[in-house]
């Protein structure tokens, strides 16, 4: 005679299988992937570009120091773009609509972050165009305050700079006084 089982008796049955515990096999630990936490992106770690290096009793802003530094602009400036095109094919390819309230709201906040670093960099870009009109009409390397020179240092760490150390060190105290 052929038993008839209840509903309660087979989920019995599927929970004793699943308390069970299984004949632990031994297996060779496979090798583990390191995630690798994604850089986030500096001015410094765009591109390492070769520093001038000046020669002895040479002319401040001469015709060879104003083409390094259209060089080094324009080389910064492709670069960024190229990041702004990346981000947004990535962003048409990644439409992928999630289910899950969590994931969703992490898509978007990845997503702001993004806009917002490109908005940045688009500024950046800006900033690097007007730079270069302040090379072509003979301007650049001498500050917008005081008029004295800017330094081959400053512009080699900042390319866009338009203050020279003393007003720029100004400058920001009068922002900290002002509370901005």
């Amino acid at each position: 005679m052929v038993t008839k089982k209840t509903f309660l008796g087979k989920a019995m049955a599927a929970a004793k299988k699943a308390i069970a515990k299984p004949v632990a096999k031994k297996v060779a630990p496979k090798p583990v992937a390191k995630k690798v936490a994604p850089k986030p992106v500096s001015n410094q770690q765009l591109k390492k570009f070769k520093p001038y290096t000046p020669k002895s009793n040479e002319k401040y802003m001469n015709k060879i120091q104003k083409e390094h530094f259209i060089k080094v602009l324009n080389e910064w400036k492709m670069d960024l773009s190229n990041d702004i095109d990346r981000t947004v094919s990535h962003m048409q390819d990644d439409v992928t609509a999630y289910a899950d309230p969590n994931d969703r709201a992490s898509q978007e906040s990845d997503m702001a972050l993004e806009l917002r670093n490109r908005d940045r960099e688009r500024k950046l870009i800006k900033k690097i165009d007007d730079t270069l009109r302040l090379i072509s009409n003979d301007e650049y390397g001498y500050c917008n305050q005081c008029g004295e020179e800017i330094g081959l240092q400053r512009l080699q760490a900042r390319p866009t700079a338009t203050l020279c150390i003393d007003c720029k060190t100004l400058d920001e105290i009068r922002e900290k006084q002002m509370g901005k």
